[in-house]
């Protein structure tokens, strides 16, 4: 890795947590150059504006929190525990300290919606991968007889389940009460089970 890529990548894990915290609109060059301690030549020497910025913290907060999924799911062996690793995780969302400031989903969806049509773009790649990644397995899932065939439309349920998490922290973010999330990831366990 050169210097200039270096200073990026020391750049993107400074403010990673700043944004998804403040949110886009809530960071100013100012949060930044204080949470690097550089200046704003260095910053746009890398960047070519906050836009870059953002986005680039938007990219490693989700890398960092699919990482960890992709590692617990990589241990599982049967595809409704593949399934089951989305509700675990997030019901000890709170003790995996990944992203501070909570789901960086969420986060950016909520902002980005009607404000920044750059970040929502990548927000809805990032939903519709992970859609795609859980369409497959539930497809595979049918296909190994570990759920009923009839009885199951794939992207129905990966939207479902999509929409209960992302659902789930927003809840339990505006609340304060972490106890909703784990209280509806079992909501979510009963739902993965009923697709045997």
């Amino acid at each position: 890795m050169s210097k200039a890529e270096k200073t990026k990548q020391f750049i993107i894990e400074k403010t990673a947590p700043l944004f998804n915290m403040k949110g886009y609109s809530g960071t100013s060059m100012s949060d930044i150059t204080t949470a690097t301690g550089l200046t704003k030549g260095s910053i746009y020497g890398n960047f070519e504006n906050k836009d870059e910025v953002a986005i680039a913290a938007f990219k490693f907060n989700v890398k960092k929190l699919q990482d960890t999924f992709a590692r617990e799911i990589e241990k599982q062996t049967t595809f409704k525990d593949k399934l089951l690793v989305y509700p675990r995780l997030y019901s000890d969302y709170s003790d995996l300290r990944l992203t501070q400031g909570g789901c960086p989903i969420i986060n950016t969806a909520t902002e980005a919606d009607d404000t920044h049509p750059v970040l929502r773009k990548k927000v809805k790649n990032t939903i519709l991968a992970w859609k795609n990644k859980l369409v497959y397995f539930i497809e595979q899932g049918i296909i190994a007889g570990e759920f009923k065939a009839k009885e199951i439309d794939p992207e129905k349920t990966a939207l479902t389940i999509i929409a209960i998490i992302e659902g789930a922290v927003m809840i339990s973010k505006i609340t304060g009460n972490l106890s909703n999330l784990s209280t509806i990831m079992l909501s979510l366990n009963r739902i993965i089970d009923d697709l045997e």
